[in-house]
């Protein structure tokens, strides 16, 4: 039996977990096409052979040293039109739960990457099942470099590397679940508008000009926001310009 002992409403009432799997929102999906599972379903792992991360990437995660889980949504309030706002709120959840943590602030690289000191701590997937023009369910995968201490990339990083500190990865786990369910209910109870404004405010690179890329063309642009199905804002030359998740790329 593995239990989230965290103090929310219905966000790890009920878990499954598996000492390995390929991915844990892959297991997720599937469970929840065969049976009925209850919204705060959790499907977690100690070690991830095939995580997949926003453009196809893979997830890098050492068994046991890292927290990779996938929790079942069901936010039928939302339209296909503002499925961006779930990314906004647990964007600021995962934003939260570092802050409590770290020296450094974490930013939030569009859409859903989470960044200290410019190296990726925290990565989420989001699949949302459509339902006519409302979401009928959401899985979110989440992938926490916790006490992980060597990566093959030098553009990761984790708690521990940030820190110096291990982390108990079941406290971690309980608190960042707490961290989640907040703002989930903060999202349902209303409230995008203000998520969006926090979630700029977290926003690396900003309204500063930095390198891109878009169709093969490297460009000098300023982040200026997010529209309202979550397109990144770039001005160039004077010109906003509207980018996709695969339409663009940040240069280092």
């Amino acid at each position: 039996m593995y239990k989230i002992l965290a103090n929310t409403l219905f966000l790890g009432k009920n878990v499954v977990f598996v000492p390995e799997c390929h991915s844990t929102n892959t297991l997720l999906m599937e469970l929840a096409q065969k049976t009925q599972q209850a919204e705060g379903t959790i499907v977690i792992t100690r070690a991830q052979t095939k995580g997949r991360g926003q453009r196809g990437n893979g997830w890098e995660a050492e068994p046991g040293k890292n927290i990779t889980f996938s929790i079942l949504l069901k936010p039928h309030f939302l339209t296909a039109l503002a499925q961006f706002n779930l990314t906004v709120a647990i964007s600021l959840a995962l934003t939260d739960f570092l802050k409590s943590r770290l020296t450094d602030k974490p930013s939030i690289k569009w859409p859903n990457d989470i960044l200290v000191n410019g190296r990726k701590i925290t990565g989420i997937l989001i699949e949302n099942t459509l339902a006519g023009e409302n979401i009928q369910q959401s899985v979110v995968g989440i992938g926490l470099n916790v006490n992980q201490q060597r990566f093959t990339t030098p553009h990761a990083t984790s708690m521990y590397l940030e820190t110096g500190n291990e982390y108990d990865l079941s406290k971690e786990l309980s608190d960042l679940v707490e961290c989640v369910e907040r703002r989930y209910l903060q999202l349902r109870s209303g409230h995008a508008s203000d998520l969006r404004q926090e979630y700029l405010g977290n926003l690396y690179w900003i309204h500063q000009e930095q390198q891109f890329v878009s169709n093969g063309r490297m460009f000098k642009g300023t982040i200026e926001g997010v529209d309202a199905v979550g397109k990144l804002a770039v001005s160039d030359q004077g010109q906003i310009n509207y980018f996709g998740i695969k339409e663009i790329s940040f240069v280092r």
